[in-house]
């Protein structure tokens, strides 16, 4: 029996909302969402078996809320930015150990959830803290030992959480965030 059914990939076809949680899916087995891609709004694919995302991501161009959760992704395309419309990006549980290049220049993007990586200080592109529009940021479990002091560029934040990483201090331009209500740093910093 196919992973996805005839009348599965059918209803696909009319609808703005794919959800396809816990299914032992790739990318290449719902190729088919892309055949009218700008009808997709929201698409949630957690609990797979995805190790990559394809550049063609981008063709969604009213995608509004993208959920990777709990899969193997080592690496998202630099394609991922140009989603214009995007407002909630949930990446967390994967291998990523590096963002791609321009991942800042989210236009829309309020809600980001990097929890439960490999990403560090180092793993973030120059202009990741550009992005104005951000709301949350969620980076606990990972490996940070340092948050840049660009932080205060994140001018909506009101939502940063960084519990369980190996934090050594934090900077103090994290001060400048005045919409900032709520931090969480549980077991991060290492005296």
């Amino acid at each position: 029996m196919p992973i996805i059914s005839k009348a599965e990939k059918a209803r696909d076809e009319h609808s703005n909302e794919i959800d396809y949680v816990d299914r032992s899916l790739t990318f290449s087995d719902i190729n088919h969402i892309f055949a009218n891609p700008a009808s997709i709004t929201r698409l949630t694919l957690s609990h797979n078996k995805i190790t990559s995302v394809p550049p063609s991501i981008a063709d969604l161009v009213n995608l509004q809320i993208l959920t990777l959760w709990n899969n193997q992704i080592e690496e998202l395309p630099t394609s991922i930015s140009s989603l214009s419309k995007l407002r909630i990006l949930n990446v967390g549980m994967n291998r990523l150990s590096i963002l791609p290049k321009g991942f800042g220049s989210f236009m829309s993007l309020e809600v980001l959830d990097l929890t439960y990586n490999n990403l560090s200080e180092r793993s973030l592109p120059g202009n990741f803290f550009f992005m104005s529009t951000l709301r949350a940021l969620y980076l606990g479990d990972n490996d940070f030992e340092y948050l840049p002091a660009d932080v205060q560029n994140l001018s909506s934040l009101q939502i940063l959480v960084l519990r369980e990483n190996d934090l050594l201090a934090l900077p103090k331009e994290i001060g400048q965030l005045y919409r900032l209500k709520e931090l969480h740093i549980q077991v991060s910093i290492v005296l």
